[in-house]
């Protein structure tokens, strides 16, 4: 069971396939548009289970429970050799 006030991250159909825009390509026409939204339980839950939650602003939304406690993880992709040394170049220019 997840507890009321849990972080949680829900999944929330924004349009079904048949709402879609009909110049988007038909492989995505054929699937839902979905967003995923981070908040706290309103109430006790389980995994899989339709709930409200409040995001760290106050709005209230609801969807299904797809993560409990989800972190955060950023990248900024894969090293790039030809942008490895803009900062040093871009110094370069400006001190000349």
């Amino acid at each position: 069971m997840i507890k009321k006030g849990t972080w949680v991250e829900v999944e929330e159909i924004v349009l079904e396939p048949k709402d879609r825009a009909a110049n988007i390509p038909d492989e995505t026409k054929k699937t839902p548009l979905k967003c995923w939204i981070r908040g706290n339980c309103l109430s006790d839950c389980e995994l899989g289970n339709e709930v409200q939650v409040e995001t760290n602003v106050g709005r209230i939304a609801k969807g299904i429970v797809v993560q409990i406690e989800p972190g955060y993880y950023h990248t900024y992709g894969k090293y790039v050799e030809e942008i490895s040394n803009i900062g040093k170049q871009a110094r370069e220019m400006i001190s000349q």
